[in-house]
């Protein structure tokens, strides 16, 4: 494991570039196997996750390749084989070769995903729409076996009973090769969801309505990737950058953004009182000074981002007064909390309310990332305190975040990482 260093006091000036979104990359990766021709991507970010993908990937005979944001996928010798563990276990994510598995040979065997600790997180609207396409869905040794009867699978209607980003590409991904229509009713609308469908469209799938809560698939025989697919960049890297400099910052460029999936970000931050610049594909940022407290509740898109409730913490302790974070996805989202409290931050969570007050003594001490966005946070608040905060496990960091230690040098700040592994051996 790592463990990152960070000297507080240091404030971020100049400008940062962001990298393709995490959340699209995650999706694209499996979907890739749906194609009967070799896939390329760029702005791929270079994080942790998209290398245990690859991994996946090595162990079904599909050789990848990747340099400078740049992934090549050849699926044309592609082997069905069982994914039990290993990397499965370590992302989430890796559910997404469910339904790309099953749209490719009709059955699959892969084991329970892995990932962060978050709460619950039940994957039965997803298990609940391969029922719908044809599929049986039986539980065995951890692992979820999926398989079609002769017939194969089948159009549907499919009404998702609560909003999933990930229910709604995992059945997209089945149904894309499916024989028929299959409607996907109550669907989420995030635009890692538009991008996925972009891409498979690209491809010779049919997908309409892609960003509203009605998807319809026509089912393909085939897919033939002819371009290369650009990867739209990471709303949540550049909400967290957003965040660092609205609070530690003496003016910030954020560039390659698209502003409209950062709305509700955006407005939470004008209402604080923080001064922005919204350009067309880049955001400036000035320190905040004299911010207002803000009341925030997550909602899937287009509402204010759950995976951006923890990034934005450090700044809310900056700002005259109490402000509440009601998370309606995720309520146990809260591990970030400890590690904050150990620093001086008024932050407790009580009946699914999250009240952060201003604080003003933050020391720096050692704490622990216990998954991607919590980590995320403590570096944000790491550069407010006083001395030097030491971050265990920064391994989570580094697996929704490329570059970070160099992206933040560009902003004048300073990071180092040990690999205590190394240092072992």
């Amino acid at each position: 494991m790592k463990k990152m260093i960070i000297n507080g006091g240091q404030k971020l000036s100049g400008e940062v570039t962001i990298g393709g979104a995490k959340n699209s990359t995650v999706a694209l990766i499996p979907a890739a196997i749906l194609a009967d021709t070799p896939v390329k991507f760029d702005s791929v970010p270079d994080i942790l996750d998209v290398h245990n993908l690859m991994l996946i990937l090595s162990k079904m005979n599909v050789p990848s390749n990747f340099s400078h944001g740049e992934l090549e996928i050849d699926p044309t010798q592609i082997k069905n084989v069982p994914l039990p563990g290993g990397a499965i276990r370590s992302l989430r994510a890796s559910y997404y070769f469910m339904g790309a598995l099953l749209g490719k040979f009709g059955k699959a065997l892969v084991g329970f995903p892995g990932g962060d600790n978050i709460g619950p997180r039940p994957i039965d609207q997803h298990i609940k729409g391969f029922r719908a396409l044809g599929a049986i869905v039986e539980e065995r040794n951890d692992a979820v076996c999926i398989k079609t009867t002769p017939e194969g699978l089948h159009g549907a209607r499919i009404f998702f009973d609560i909003v999933s980003v990930g229910a709604t590409i995992n059945v997209l991904l089945a149904a894309v090769r499916a024989k028929g229509t299959t409607i996907i009713e109550n669907a989420a609308k995030e635009p890692e969801i538009v991008d996925l469908a972009t891409f498979l469209n690209n491809m010779g799938a049919q997908i309409r309505g892609a960003g509203t809560d009605v998807i319809r698939i026509k089912g393909v025989p085939s897919l033939k990737a002819t371009n290369t697919h650009t990867i739209i960049p990471d709303r949540i890297e550049a909400g967290t950058y957003l965040a660092f400099a609205a609070a530690a910052g003496q003016g910030v460029l954020v560039k390659n953004v698209i502003t409209e999936h950062l709305e509700p970000f955006i407005a939470k931050l004008v209402e604080m009182g923080v001064y922005l610049e919204v350009n067309e594909d880049s955001i400036y940022v000035e320190g905040g000074r004299n911010l207002a407290p803000v009341t925030i509740k997550t909602a899937p898109f287009p509402g204010f981002a759950t995976d951006l409730q923890q990034p934005i913490t450090p700044l809310l302790m900056q700002a005259k007064g109490c402000s509440k974070i009601i998370d309606t996805l995720y309520p146990e989202r809260v591990k970030h909390i400890p590690e904050m409290q150990r620093m001086g931050g008024k932050i407790v969570s009580k009946d699914g309310i999250i009240s952060i007050k201003h604080s003003s003594e933050l020391i720096g001490t050692t704490v622990e990332a216990s998954e991607i966005r919590a980590g995320v946070a403590l570096v944000g608040l790491a550069l407010m305190a006083k001395g030097t905060t030491v971050i265990n496990k920064a391994d989570n960091i580094l697996r929704g975040y490329e570059r970070i230690v160099e992206k933040m040098a560009g902003l004048s700040i300073k990071i180092k990482i040990v690999d205590e592994t190394a240092v072992q051996e």
